[in-house]
């Protein structure tokens, strides 16, 4: 359980669109936290996979190891 205060015209907006959306405020608030924390898994994974990517070889190197270097 969570229970949290917004300002007045935030809660404006999550109100209008709960109604819009046919949705109450609760299930726009959780699937919003949900693809927040799906970004920020997404990102974590990204970089993780940037880093482990990285190669400390210059340009010359990787276009004379493909064969691009004459």
């Amino acid at each position: 359980m969570l229970a949290l205060r917004l300002e007045k015209e935030l809660e404006a907006k999550l109100a209008a669109l709960a109604r819009v959306s046919g949705r109450s405020k609760s299930e726009v608030v959780r699937e919003a936290i949900v693809r927040l924390l799906e970004d920020a898994e997404d990102l974590e994974l990204a970089e993780k996979a940037l880093r482990a990517t990285r190669s400390t070889k210059s340009l010359r190197q990787l276009r004379k190891e493909l064969g691009l270097e004459r």
